[in-house]
């Protein structure tokens, strides 16, 4: 293989890898596209959707709360336990620094005032909204207290976040996990795979900390960086393949400039013994040279041309006469 055919070959295989690169990262975000439309589907659906009871999506402590059903609105009857309510670190509302109030929820009834009570005695996680934080960040933040006595709330489903392995000030959790939660507020019991978003609650209080906001419902640009790294496949394997293309002709042409290489004649032996090369011995003709560009020569100076005379003159001495 000539270098010319190795470096194509070279610049191929890059070419290659590069699409096979690119093409893979473009489904990728192809992936993440089509995800998160579903999750804004998702959202779409459940944000409008009537509230029902919380036995309809999760009647036992052991169910996992699925994709389809978070942010559905539910319905639940029992009481607050003020005592455990827990402050959320690191979680802005808004682009705001703020805590997240979360009181724990001995659920009643989970029927909602239907024939049964189910998962009476369940403790739920209950986000209330978000206060801001102190004047210096620190935890002595009191927020709003919830009501009292039987309270009927109506909250959305959002999955259990895993615990944070981030340390936090009493009273305080790095994350919604429903058991460091419970764990932080010092309240025991059996809870839920999930927690709730508050979004009303009956009796309600005057002093309400802040509601948090929607969802975001932005795809996002995984769509155009999918295309982007398509593009970047293609165009990386037809730059490199016409770079290929462009070695073997560059070599191509210097052979043709070049001509046939010249074949040495075998020697003339006799007897085992190879002959000098006499004029019948063909010879291999010597490649011709480019003609030299046509700039006239430089004439000697007169130093020059009296050296000459002087020799002339003594040739034309040494020479024998014809009388002789």
């Amino acid at each position: 293989m000539s270098p010319a055919a190795r470096r194509a070959t070279g610049l191929l295989l890059i070419g290659l890898v590069l699409a096979v690169t690119c093409t893979l990262l473009g489904r990728w975000q192809w992936n993440r596209h089509v995800w998160r439309e579903g999750a804004i589907a998702v959202v779409e659906t459940n944000w409008s959707a009537d509230p029902v009871p919380l036995d309809r999506v999760l009647d036992d402590p052991a169910d996992t709360l699925t994709d389809a059903d978070v942010w559905r609105r539910v319905t639940v009857v029992g009481q607050y336990e003020p005592a455990g309510t827990v402050l959320l670190r690191n979680r802005p509302v808004g682009g705001t620094p703020a805590y997240h109030v979360l009181v724990p929820f001995v659920v009643s009834d989970a029927s909602a005032g239907g024939p049964a009570d189910t998962l009476a005695g369940t403790v739920l996680v209950v986000d209330r909204g978000w206060v801001p934080l102190g004047a210096d960040g620190s935890a002595d933040v009191t927020p709003p207290a919830p009501p009292t006595g039987t309270v009927t709330l109506t909250a959305r489903l959002r999955h259990d976040e895993p615990a944070s392995t981030r340390s936090a000030p009493a009273g305080q959790v790095q994350a919604i996990s429903t058991s460091d939660v419970l764990a932080a507020g010092g309240v025991p019991g059996e809870t839920l795979d999930a927690y709730l978003a508050l979004t009303s609650e009956e009796p309600s209080v005057a002093q309400l900390p802040g509601q948090l906001p929607p969802p975001s419902t932005d795809p996002g640009s995984h769509l155009s960086y999918a295309f982007q790294w398509w593009t970047f496949a293609l165009g990386g394997l037809v730059a490199f393949g016409i770079a290929a293309r462009r070695e073997l002709q560059d070599e191509r042409a210097e052979r043709d400039v070049e001509g046939p290489a010249a074949v040495e004649p075998a020697p003339v032996t006799v007897d085992g013994v190879e002959l000098w090369p006499t004029r019948d011995t063909p010879r291999t003709a010597a490649p011709r040279r480019p003609a030299a560009p046509d700039v006239p020569r430089r004439r000697g100076g007169r130093d020059e041309d009296l050296e000459d005379a002087l020799i002339d003159a003594q040739l034309g001495d040494s020479a024998p006469s014809d009388g002789r």
